[in-house]
């Protein structure tokens, strides 16, 4: 004969349920972090290289749900064709990248063949961006079938109007956001404005990062206030006076 499962009170499980859910680990969301860029942009290729990646070398891509858009300075005319800041090989590029990244969504899937790239990009060699097939270990075939389809060029265009509509605009490409903050030209500073915003357990690659920011964060803003506090103060020091 089975034995009899056990049951727990349901008082009990409750207030299992809410300790496991009020825990640093289980209440933490993964920063956002979002990349605007375009392949053949030195900028870009330079911050893909040797800025972004180190979060999967540290382990602080374990707290950031990275998202790449490569569409950057791109223009969309009327009729729908694209041009591209750095000619048609950014655009055929632009459009591989996007195909390799909707086929392999996770960021540490599709990023391999985005570094490979994008180095071989700062080397003037991205001619040979086929050889990121076997870098990364991503099948080719599907890839060329989503490029060759147009597909490549539909995902662009969702793109183009991602990154036509940012508030505020962008200025220049990369462009870094980090859970909807512009970082602007501090962008190669991103890992501590993701430490800074991370709300569970820092990591270890955030040592030092998260008070640099906090500190820096304090010494230029911590202390100026806005026009309307500054009404607000003036009037009570005043009010205070007259009585």
């Amino acid at each position: 004969m089975a034995p009899r499962p056990v049951l727990l009170p349901h008082g009990l499980v409750l207030s299992l349920v809410l300790l496991l859910c009020f825990s640093p680990d289980c209440a933490a969301r993964r920063v956002s972090v979002s990349v605007y860029y375009e392949t053949l942009c030195p900028f870009c290729s330079g911050f893909v290289v040797n800025d972004l990646a180190r979060i999967f070398q540290n382990g602080l891509s374990s707290i950031v749900d990275l998202r790449l858009v490569p569409f950057g300075n791109g223009r969309v005319s009327p009729d729908g064709s694209m041009t591209c800041q750095h000619g048609q090989d950014e655009c055929r590029l632009n459009a591989i990248e996007a195909c390799v990244i909707r086929l392999w969504p996770q960021a540490e899937q599709h990023f391999p063949f985005i570094h490979c790239i994008e180095h071989l990009a700062l080397t003037q060699k991205w001619g040979a961006w086929q050889s990121c097939f076997h870098e990364s270990g991503l099948v080719s075939q599907p890839v060329i079938d989503c490029y060759n389809s147009g597909y490549g060029r539909k995902l662009e265009l969702q793109y183009a109007a991602e990154t036509h509509a940012l508030q505020p605009p962008h200025q220049f490409v990369p462009w870094v956001v980090v859970n909807g903050r512009p970082l602007a030209d501090d962008y190669t500073n991103f890992e501590a404005y993701v430490c800074n915003t991370y709300d569970g357990e820092l990591p270890e690659a955030c040592r030092g990062k998260h008070l640099a920011i906090a500190q820096r964060t304090r010494a230029n803003k911590g202390d100026k206030r806005n026009p309307r506090e500054l009404v607000i103060v003036v009037l009570a020091i005043c009010v205070a006076l007259w009585f």
